[in-house]
């Protein structure tokens, strides 16, 4: 039987420990979009002259915040942000074309698609409103579209019993769902899976930064119980499943 299990860093926890969570979504999907609008160059001292994809662009961006606020149960965690808006540089000239982008994020693969379909769907038709044309694009071609990450409730369990055997039951903590995501749901969507951390989090040496930061720091003492949790973790698996 083929099964996964992986370990993440994490300066969550105030004491170097493992920690996860069964049973329901631990990390987002995750989603990237970049949408080029566009119509009509013109001067700015004669906007008549001119359709303009600024405008256009600037209505989309206010309107995609109404699919979550407004569309989504309230209940059910999801996110659509922008993130990058480029209509060039020239300060005089209403440009032909505006070209906007971001990121947007669910628990579950039935509101991820649903947030891909209005997503495009706001953009293009707001657009028109402003007598403007747009396309949207997911990447999918790029696989850049990541699945939730969900932990089997067998390899969860086994993990939080090796765990607690391994740092005592004080030290496991089960942490909340979080927006991120890995591309390591692949994996979660195939095979059974558990997805886990080992808490860094150490104020003294500055262990307190996200992995994303470029002040993240690991705190070294924290590597010994990650390195034994994940032997453990998979010596156990193997004794019991021969």
């Amino acid at each position: 039987m083929w099964m996964q299990f992986l370990q993440f860093m994490c300066p969550m926890s105030i004491q170097p420990a493992p920690s996860g969570r069964g049973l329901v979504p631990l990390l987002a999907g995750c989603g990237f979009f970049r949408a080029v609008i566009s119509r009509k160059q013109g001067t700015a001292e004669n906007p008549n002259r001119s359709v303009d994809p600024i405008l256009a662009a600037s209505a989309a961006v206010i309107s995609l915040q109404g699919i979550v606020s407004r569309e989504a149960n309230p209940l059910d965690s999801q996110v659509v942000s922008v993130t990058s808006f480029n209509g060039g540089d020239n300060l005089d000239v209403i440009p032909d074309t505006v070209v906007l982008g971001g990121t947007f994020r669910a628990f579950s693969n039935t509101s991820f698609y649903q947030l891909l379909k209005r997503i495009e769907e706001v953009i293009v038709e707001q657009t028109k409103v402003f007598r403007c044309s747009s396309t949207v694009d997911f990447f999918e071609k790029e696989s850049t579209i990541y699945p939730p990450t969900v932990n089997d409730e067998r390899m969860y369990e086994h993990v939080r019993k090796v765990a607690v055997d391994l740092v005592g039951a004080a030290n496991f903590r089960v942490v909340p769902p979080m927006m991120g995501a890995e591309d390591f749901s692949f994996y979660s969507e195939v095979v059974p899976a558990a997805f886990f951390y080992i808490g860094i989090r150490n104020e003294t040496l500055g262990s307190i930064h996200s992995g994303h930061s470029p002040h993240f720091m690991i705190d070294e003492d924290a590597l010994p119980i990650g390195a034994a949790a994940h032997a453990a973790i998979a010596e156990r698996y193997l004794n019991e499943h021969r």
